[in-house]
């Protein structure tokens, strides 16, 4: 089986038990916009505090552009929301406010959402993709869009993907990267501005460890902690100090202790192997946690505090989760997205409620809503 530390699977459930931090059956939680019923909670009312989707024991999750993606410990497969293109992959274009089931397999390991489509990878090591496919950002060697999921080639080798406005990023277990869709703005890291409907390697290397990407950028970090970024920059998101797009990987600094990574629609995050919390790039709504609205163009600590564990970035809000288990939102909250019971902006990390159980979060840059697991 890939390794990829953000699944809940039952063995981390077991391991959790073990070691007296396990308190139940893994939940999740939404909030936020809902007019597509993206939330799950059989209705269309936004919400401005975490509600509970009724089904329990989700291990994933992924938000889309008012859509969503879960998965369960027992390899199944779930989505909601707006399904225009397909990217329910429900074989339709029905809206569904509630979860269903992805057909019947029991064998889905991690997933991602773009903005209207979805990348999943299977325990067999098999990708997949489904929904809108305007730029070949299936990766299926074609523009057509699909209702359900499609397997990318015949390669059992991937292991992390990620998905963007309209392209989509993908790491093998070899530790090669790869890149397929949009690239107007060199996003595909590919050191031109092409689109390519199907998987292609992003130079040679075999270090890659982690990826993300926002709309039209994107994020990788290597397995020596360098951090690397391309794609575009006009509102500072490659964190490089300045505002010029970039069509092949560039390093972020001489730094070797980045951990994590995470991109928002046009800003991005990361924590450092002390776990302090980092951003930079828009910074309209306050998203990048620093006290105020301006722009960065090079990574900013978030505060002081070494305990940041987890990361997300949205449309235009942030979470972020610290080694103790609380959660934390900052940022755009026209919706109620930053779950606070109000829709007042916030431009520094407040937490959400007293829960300590908080277990993941989701892959979102696209949402106008937040979700959230928690045990």
């Amino acid at each position: 089986m890939p390794s990829y530390s953000g699944v809940w699977t039952l063995q981390a459930q077991m391991q959790a038990v073990a070691a007296g931090t396990w308190t139940g059956i893994p939940k999740l939680y939404v909030w936020g916009r809902n007019a597509a019923g993206q939330l799950g909670l059989e209705d269309t009312v936004n919400r401005s505090s975490p509600v509970q989707v009724a089904s329990p024991n989700w291990s994933q999750a992924a938000g889309g552009d008012s859509f969503s993606l879960a998965t369960k410990p027992d390899g199944t497969m779930w989505s909601w929301g707006r399904n225009n293109a397909g990217q329910l992959g429900l074989n339709d274009t029905a809206y569904r406010s509630s979860p269903v089931q992805i057909g019947a397999l029991t064998a889905w390991y991690q997933i991602a959402a773009g903005r209207a489509f979805n990348l999943a990878t299977k325990t067999d090591g098999t990708l997949w993709s489904w929904g809108d496919n305007a730029y070949g950002n299936l990766g299926l060697n074609d523009t057509v869009s699909r209702s359900s999921p499609v397997q990318v080639g015949a390669l059992t080798t991937w292991s992390r993907v990620a998905g963007g406005g309209y392209h989509s990023l993908a790491t093998k277990t070899d530790g090669t990267l790869w890149s397929w869709g949009a690239n107007s703005v060199g996003q595909l890291g590919l050191n031109d501005t092409a689109y390519r409907s199907s998987p292609v390697q992003v130079g040679a290397l075999t270090t890659w460890s982690q990826v993300a990407n926002g709309n039209t950028f994107s994020f990788a970090i290597k397995t020596d902690g360098t951090m690397w970024v391309w794609g575009q920059n006009t509102q500072g998101p490659l964190g490089l100090n300045d505002t010029v797009s970039r069509s092949s990987p560039v390093q972020v600094g001489a730094l070797t202790t980045w951990s994590k990574i995470a991109c928002g629609n046009v800003f991005g995050f990361a924590i450092k192997t002390d776990g302090t919390l980092w951003s930079w790039g828009n910074n309209y709504y306050g998203q990048l946690g620093l006290n105020d609205t301006v722009f960065r163009s090079s990574p900013v600590q978030v505060g002081a505090l070494t305990a940041w564990s987890q990361i997300a970035g949205a449309a235009g809000h942030s979470l972020a989760t610290k080694t103790d288990g609380t959660l934390w939102s900052w940022g755009r909250n026209n919706y109620g997205q930053l779950g606070l019971g109000d829709t007042a902006r916030r431009s520094s990390p407040v937490q959400i409620g007293a829960l300590t159980t908080w277990l993941t979060l989701p892959k979102m840059p696209r949402s106008t809503f937040s979700l959230a697991i928690t045990g």
